[in-house]
């Protein structure tokens, strides 16, 4: 149940985009169905996780790496999926009203359900790694929720803030998780909260909590870090009601609670993490006063909240995390609820600036009655939750062990008490009470019943949990408190009155303070005139264009447009990278001896092989001459490799030859017979220094495989070939079943290759009613031949497929093969003669090809349990036939055939369709390098 718990979100975004033709409504419908589906799922299983059960599965993935897809529903990972599926679905309902209808409704539902899939992920998650995965992903759905208006550049700019700083973090918080599994042995959550002792014992324990730290306070907006939460408050307010209230921006503290078994309980746990949650209360809270958007206000009141929940989890004492959980849920109900109702007043007046708003109590009744009893909630008022969670944490901040820490932190506890009342007052005198509203266009009304609903809701458990917790929140609470500090929970008490303390007194003091200082405010200040600057946007910026600039600076001097300098930049970068680690691995098999002594017809090859590289050499820059001696070369490679036993290299090395070939030269049609020549005698030595030294290490490093000793893992790839790959074509065997992950990969790229020059080329290309230059009238002899050549080349290609598996072949020289006859076609006829006959959509059979390959992957994962691309053996019996052996791993290999074939013919036909240059009057340039150009 927590396999399809976790994949309905993501389900119901694919239906979402592909239902693009339903009403809004029906697709409003459909993007709620994942909430409240997965909230079925769950309530099933809140039986269990009540009673202290921790249902559980696991499915191995990446095993070196440690990396399992493992799913844990303790108590803390079942109060954070409730929040996000419950908060999800009223976000849903009140987005549904709250779009225009010009906007693409599909997409952002699609967004927003991406963003609830990987939150789920993230909570669900059982293993470190997996955990880090979804972390990213959530980095990345924000992203795009939070730029869903990309026509407004503020929106754009904070979407990027918040993926640069975030993003950041996430790669932090990677290297943490890392370190962790090094210390462990593995990246399970279970180990890792055994290995507590361990994990800070050991020297990398600093290191680890700095990593893990950062990726925490980067997610959830901690000083300094803070300041791309204001600025994602461009998105539109369903976004901030759901991420950066109750989702997203919990991420971090969500960590902090999942790793608190694990990390906390140390001196440099508690002052880091008490000391960073104490000063983004107070910055929190003190920029939110003079803020005049209601978002942005806000804003700043939930960074001041989740550093109070971080401050509460730095101090590690049982209670301090039980008052952190609950304020997590507090914060989530009254927050999201303001959110969406400063979205209603945005929606109904046009503005979100509160100098321009005021008395809508009378022109928004509802709204304004569910607005207030909210902020009253932020504020801490009693009888509502806000206030019980801020008053464990005052009893919190006078407990705190050290004399000189529970002074500042009770300080900052009363401190943040008194600016929470503060801009609490703020937000409700200035949209709600007041002379107002002033320079409004439109005619304020409610809104629509159902999108006042969700807040209304969220009101409701606001009053309820304040005035009744025992019976109400009181069994989730104790759920997510055992899941963060085991069955040994603290004694405590939700009830309403504990008499008369010095918590109760502060937060009366706390709120009689934040009544003088807003009024106190007010009457020395203009508060509306008052602009605070945000400086980490200013510092963000001034980065940013920093860093830009180096980049341009850099890419100007590394590709200024010269293929050649690319070249050699990237020759000079691989052997610089490879020649320390590839010396010593030489010596040694210089020093060691030859396994497999060269005998002299191969020294005979690769003595022809010089021949013809020399001849290269000589011979470049007549660009038809070098290619034909380039083409020889790699028919000599064929022929070593038929020498050293290697025939499906050899057939692959022949036809890859014959294809590279024809594609250079429909390329030389664009190209001047003559390459350019250089003036400078020291740039050509360069060269030539770089050539030798980069050629003699591809040879030696090819000698020292090709004649090392026979006992190596080659042995074990022979012995287990053919009764666990079922096939005896071992190299076939390798390439779709051993090693298919790396070939899925390789034919990804070999297929988004073709499509990035299909893109590059498609405006080039000469239109259907266009005659190539040069295409005949009448067929020539050869191309009557390459006619009568492709349906023997069809056959062969089947031919070659079908044996692959236990001959030389296999799909990816089968796939040359079929190509072969269509290039020679291309060559000789024209592209508009050869695509008018044959209709073939390249494009189409490289997304086929891929699709059938990944199915071959998923089948065994689903159907059977099994690893990704895992294959599997049949021998049916056929009549007049007998047995025919059968191996899943051909439904991958056609995956590669079709991707080859689609790949190679899409890079050949956009070559062989450009429009030829037009004829410019010739003028002699010298490059900066001394080149002489046309």
């Amino acid at each position: 149940m927590l396999e399809l718990l976790l994949a309905l979100p993501f389900l119901m975004a694919a239906w979402v985009l592909l239902a693009r033709n339903v009403s809004r409504r029906t697709t409003a419908w459909l993007a709620g169905v994942a909430p409240l589906a997965g909230l079925a799922i769950l309530i099933a299983l809140t039986p269990a996780v009540l009673g202290g059960e921790v249902p559980q599965v696991s499915h191995p993935w990446i095993e070196p790496l440690g990396l399992a897809f493992s799913l844990r529903l303790d108590g803390l990972a079942w109060m954070f999926a409730s929040m996000v599926l419950a908060i999800g679905a009223l976000v849903v309902m009140y987005a549904r009203y709250y779009l225009d209808a010009r906007e693409d409704a599909p997409k952002f539902f699609a967004y927003l359900l991406l963003f609830m899939g990987a939150m789920l992920g993230m909570v669900l998650a059982g293993n470190l790694l997996l955990l880090a995965v979804f972390w990213e992903l959530t980095s990345i759905s924000s992203f795009l929720l939070i730029g869903y208006w990309s026509h407004d550049r503020e929106a754009r700019e904070g979407a990027r803030m918040a993926l640069t700083i975030t993003g950041a973090g996430g790669l932090a918080l990677l290297g943490g998780v890392i370190l962790i599994g090094q210390v462990v042995g593995s990246y399970e959550l279970d180990a890792v909260f055994a290995a507590r002792e361990a994990i800070q014992a050991a020297p990398t324990y600093p290191a680890i909590l700095a990593l893990v730290l950062a990726g925490i306070f980067t997610k959830s907006a901690q000083f300094p870090f803070h300041f791309w939460l204001p600025h994602a408050m461009a998105a539109p307010t369903p976004v901030s009601a759901y991420l950066h209230s109750a989702t997203m921006v919990k991420a971090g503290v969500f960590l902090l609670a999942r790793l608190h078994p694990a990390l906390a309980g140390t001196e440099m746990f508690f002052y880091v993490v008490t000391s960073v949650g104490a000063a983004t209360l107070l910055v929190g809270a003190w920029n939110a006063i003079f803020q005049h958007d209601l978002k942005g206000l806000l804003a700043y009141s939930t960074i001041s909240h989740l550093g109070l929940i971080t401050l509460l989890f730095g101090l590690s004492t049982p209670l301090a995390v039980v008052a952190g959980l609950f304020h997590i849920l507090n914060h989530a109900t009254f927050k999201a609820s303001l959110f969406m109702a400063a979205g209603i007043i945005d929606h109904e007046t046009g503005t979100r600036d509160m100098r321009r708003l005021g008395n809508l109590r009378g022109l928004l009744p509802t709204t304004s009655a569910l607005a207030i009893i909210a902020t009253l909630a932020m504020a801490g008022i009693p009888l509502l939750n806000g206030f019980l969670s801020k008053e464990m944490f005052f009893a919190q901040a006078l407990e705190v062990p050290s004399d000189t820490m529970r002074i500042v932190v009770t300080v900052a506890a009363f401190l943040a008490g008194i600016l929470g009342v503060a801009y609490s007052l703020r937000f409700v005198h200035d949209t709600f009470f007041g002379d107002g509203p002033r320079a409004v266009e439109r005619e304020v009304h409610e809104p629509p019943l159902f999108m006042r609903a969700p807040v209304g809701i969220l009101v409701v458990v606001c009053l309820a949990v304040g005035i009744a917790p025992a019976w109400t929140i009181a069994p989730a609470l104790e759920a997510a408190a055992r899941g963060v500090l085991g069955p040994d929970l603290p004694e405590y008490s939700l009830a309403l009155w504990h008499g008369i303390n010095l918590p109760l007194l502060m937060s009366l003091g706390g709120i009689v303070g934040g009544v003088v200082l807003y009024f106190g405010l007010r009457r020395l200040f203009n508060v509306h005139a008052i602009a605070r600057r945000a400086f980490g946007r200013h510092l963000f910026r001034i980065n940013t264009r920093a860093v830009l600039g180096v980049a341009r600076r850099f890419t100007f001097r590394v590709t200024n447009g010269s293929l050649q300098r690319s070249l050699w930049w990237v020759v000079v970068a691989v052997v610089a990278l490879g020649l320390v680690p590839a010396v010593p691995g030489l010596l040694a098999s210089v020093e060691a001896g030859a396994g497999q002594p060269m005998p002299p017809i191969g020294w005979a090859l690769c003595v022809l092989l010089l021949a013809a590289t020399a001849t290269t050499v000589a011979l470049h820059r007549q660009r038809l001459v070098a290619l034909i001696v380039v083409g020889a070369v790699g028919l000599g490679v064929s022929v070593v490799f038929v020498f050293l036993s290697a025939p499906d290299l050899a057939l692959t090395q022949l036809l890859v030859e014959m294809v590279t070939v024809a594609l250079m030269l429909l390329a030389l049609n664009y190209l001047p017979q003559e390459s350019l020549k250089s003036n400078t005698r020291a740039r050509r030595w360069r060269d030539a220094a770089i050539a030798l030294v980069a050629g003699t290490g591809i040879g030696g490093l090819a000698y020292a495989v090709m004649t090392r000793p026979a006992d190596t893992v080659a042995g074990e790839l022979l012995a287990r070939s053919l009764p666990e790959g079922y096939g005896s074509n071992v190299v076939n065997v390798i390439l779709v079943d051993f090693r298919g992950f790396d070939t899925l990969g390789e034919i990804t790229v070999f297929g988004i290759a073709g499509l990035v020059v299909h893109a590059l080329l498609r405006r080039a290309r000469i239109a259907a009613t266009e005659v190539m230059p040069g295409e005949p009238d009448r067929l020539p002899m050869p191309a009557n031949l390459s006619h009568l050549l492709f349906p023997f080349a069809l056959a062969v290609s089947a031919y070659l497929f079908l044996r692959g598996h236990n001959q030389p072949g296999g799909g990816f020289i089968a796939g040359l093969v079929l190509a072969i006859p269509l290039l020679l076609q291309y060559v000789l006829l024209g592209s508009r003669y050869v695509e008018s006959r044959m209709g073939f959509d390249y494009t189409r059979w490289i997304g086929i090809g891929l699709i059938v390959a990944l199915l071959t992957g998923v089948a065994p994962m689903l159907l059977f349990g099994l690893p990704f691309l895992t294959s599997g053996h049949a021998e049916p019996r056929l009549p007049l036939i007998g047995e025919v052996p059968l191996a899943s791993a051909m439904g991958f290999d056609i995956g590669v055939y079709l991707v080859v074939f689609g790949g190679a013919m899409l890079i050949l036909s956009m070559m062989g369709t450009v429009k030829p240059p037009k004829a410019r009057k010739k003028r002699v340039v010298t490059l900066p390098s001394g080149a002489e150009a046309s």
